[in-house]
């Protein structure tokens, strides 16, 4: 065979999964900031870290629902031990696996966990089958003392964040089930009412109403089937309906006065009234936390308070971190009662709100400062500085591309976001001397300009210092707001 005729390797096409994504510096970097941002506030709460298996037996994810046929609802399959596995679509049945398999555990157990999960949905813009997601928790006890520090750990959590305006709204399952009681609908049927009711905030109450009843099309000419409720049981909902979107503790008598005759409604209304006082005293801003009777929470395992944060700025995010109390889930594994409650973040959606919001800088560098090389005969005084600045615990990286061009090294740190750049050449050396680029606030300047002219003088903001000033000189420019003040 001849040479030319061997056939080459065809190419793999470089390409991601359908629902899954790449993150590139400048995100990860954004989502390192947030994450620990979050860590700082929850470890200010006494949270501790837990980290889970990616991988659980299927029949821990799905509990009595486990069938071969419904493995297909995860990213499972048979693993090498010939046992079905799964990856976690969420934290909290790990969590209770976690409870339940460790009885020495001091309890209340309060935990926060951040990661990836991994969900069969089908893809769509901001939707993926891959995300992270950032869980606090308190097991171990009904005291409502917890829910209460749940509640406070997510606005102290945002406003570490720097979020601004948003509201962590509440209500409790145990209403809604009263509700379900007093508009006399099977108990069967109470998750689907409940499901519908949870659509309020997005499809307004005439969609609802119509989604309880006989049905309806909506936007895209798609029929939505109702669940066929009857006149009467609707109108009782309705009464709900119109009282329920008040969002503080003064519209609470309002709903007693509806459903305080039913047994779960009335302890749902002391729950929420006991929450509400546990916040005050804890001085949470009444502004950022508040009743909304509303509030349901789609996952069917929730028992008692459930929370839902709107940011008031940019309500097309939605739900940016939710949860509830679930007093039963640790029973799937145990004949025990450790109940729990707790609350999750969509780290992605939140990040995206936090970038809108400008609240995190996006960068591209870890490093802040780039030692350039001019004189390959002096890579070993490049090094001693670069082992100087290390020491000093200012990021920083030495260019370790091919070329000796000044400009293109200037190019690839003003492209990356490192905000200085140290200069030395023989005569540098010689002299005992250093130049120092400011990069950052050549670009801050840069930016402000319009002339061609004034920018050629901005562009070259650098100063020239002795040699044994190089460490003191970066921390005093770095350690101001911005490079260029």
């Amino acid at each position: 065979m001849a040479k030319d005729d061997r056939k080459k390797p065809e190419k793999v096409k470089p390409q991601v999964l359908k629902g899954f994504r790449d993150y590139p510096p400048d995100e990860q970097i954004a989502r390192e900031k947030m994450l620990a941002r979050c860590r700082e506030a929850v470890e200010l709460m006494g949270f501790l870290p837990l980290q889970t298996a990616s991988l659980e037996f299927a029949d821990t994810l799905l509990g009595p629902h486990y069938s071969a046929e419904n493995l297909a609802e995860l990213f499972g399959f048979r693993g090498p031990d010939d046992v079905d596995m799964a990856l976690r679509y969420e934290f909290t049945v790990s969590l209770a696996r976690y409870v339940a398999g460790n009885p020495a555990l001091p309890l209340p157990f309060r935990r926060y966990q951040y990661g990836n999960v991994w969900r069969v949905d089908k893809p769509g813009p901001g939707r993926f089958r891959e995300f992270m997601q950032f869980d606090i928790d308190i097991v171990g006890t009904r005291n409502l003392l917890a829910d209460a520090e749940i509640i406070a750990a997510m606005v102290k959590t945002l406003d570490h964040l720097g979020i601004g305006k948003f509201k962590v709204r509440y209500s409790t399952r145990r209403l809604l089930n009263g509700l379900i009681e007093f508009a006399g609908i099977p108990a069967a049927v109470g998750p689907d009412v409940m499901r519908v009711i949870d659509k309020l905030e997005k499809q307004g109450r005439a969609a609802v109403v119509l989604e309880l009843g006989p049905g309806r099309t909506d936007a895209s000419g798609d029929r939505i089937p109702g669940l066929g409720l009857a006149d009467g049981q609707i109108a009782q909902i309705e009464k709900f309906l119109e009282i329920a979107g008040q969002h503080d503790r003064d519209h609470l008598p309002e709903a007693e006065r509806l459903l305080g005759g039913i047994p779960a409604s009335r302890e749902g209304l002391d729950e929420l009234k006991e929450i509400c006082d546990h916040l005050a005293a804890m001085g949470v801003d009444p502004a950022k936390s508040g009743v909304d009777l509303t509030i349901v929470r789609g996952l069917g395992y929730y028992t008692g308070p459930v929370f839902e944060t709107t940011l008031l700025d940019l309500p097309e995010y939605g739900s940016v971190f939710s949860g509830g109390r679930y007093d039963n889930l640790v029973e799937r594994f145990i004949n025990q009662s450790v109940p729990g409650v707790g609350s999750s973040i969509g780290i992605d959606r939140l990040l995206a709100a936090l970038l809108k919001l400008e609240t995190l800088d996006p960068a591209q560098a870890t490093s802040q400062v780039i030692v350039t090389v001019m004189d390959r005969e002096h890579i070993p005084d490049y090094l001693g500085m670069l082992r100087e600045i290390r020491a000093a615990g200012i990021p920083s990286e030495i260019y370790s591309g091919d070329t000796r061009n000044l400009t293109k090294q200037i190019k690839y740190a003003d492209k990356v976001g490192i905000r200085l750049a140290v200069i030395a050449g023989s005569d540098e050396f010689e002299q005992a001397k250093v130049t120092v680029k400011n990069l950052e606030a050549g670009r801050e300047k840069a930016r402000r300009v319009d002339d061609r002219e004034e920018w050629l003088k901005a562009e070259e903001i650098q100063e020239t210092i002795p040699r044994d000033d190089l460490v003191p000189y970066l921390r005093r420019v770095l350690s101001s707001p911005r490079a260029s003040s």
